[in-house]
């Protein structure tokens, strides 16, 4: 998702480079999601072509026989029922199978610039690490943080800690002599760090 979120484009393109991205590095993500879109770059294209077609453009990403068929069905959903125009709602990006909360908050906030807080992993952890949010899944996290986060960071915490979440608040023995927030960090869950 890292690959996905450091973009700002079309909706349908942010849709289908996420659906790409999961379990799949940013480079296989980005080569792939460059080879598809040059086959077919709107929903109609995509509802048309023959899943094998789509198979063979996104390999080698995770799953990608499985995400085929599903990002050829969406495009087709989008089709039949947003007149091939993604959703712009997060109750009608839920209705597109493969969907969750993450995927639609990311197409609301990079592809139409709207409030949204996605939560992965990073996001999730990191929060419930400094005792911010107390939660135990990424769906109650972003809840939370709708909660107590000033609107104005929503759209840009999950880049900010995926980064960091990667590099110096890693899920064991996190980097916590480098990191400048180890003063106000409540180090929950942390039992060794470096």
């Amino acid at each position: 998702m890292d690959y996905v979120a450091t973009q700002k484009k079309d909706p349908f393109h942010v849709l289908i480079s996420c659906i790409l991205s999961l379990r799949t590095q940013d480079g296989t993500t980005s080569q792939a999601s460059e080879r598809l879109f040059k086959l077919a770059d709107t929903p109609e294209k995509l509802c048309h072509m023959p899943v094998k077609k789509i198979e063979k453009a996104i390999y080698p990403v995770g799953f990608y026989r499985v995400k085929a068929e599903r990002i050829k069905e969406m495009a087709c959903q989008i089709m039949k029922h947003y007149k091939g125009r993604v959703p712009d709602r997060m109750e009608d990006l839920l209705k597109l199978k493969g969907v969750g909360r993450k995927t639609a908050n990311l197409v609301l906030t990079r592809g139409y610039d709207k409030p949204g807080i996605c939560v992965d992993t990073h996001v999730h952890r990191i929060t419930n690490r400094w005792g911010y949010v107390r939660t135990k899944t990424p769906e109650e996290t972003e809840f939370a943080l709708r909660e107590r986060l000033p609107k104005r960071y929503w759209k840009e915490i999950n880049g900010l800690l995926v980064a960091f979440g990667q590099g110096i608040c890693r899920p064991q023995s996190p980097f916590c002599s480098r990191c400048r927030l180890v003063d106000f960090c409540e180090r929950v869950g942390v039992n060794k760090w470096r």
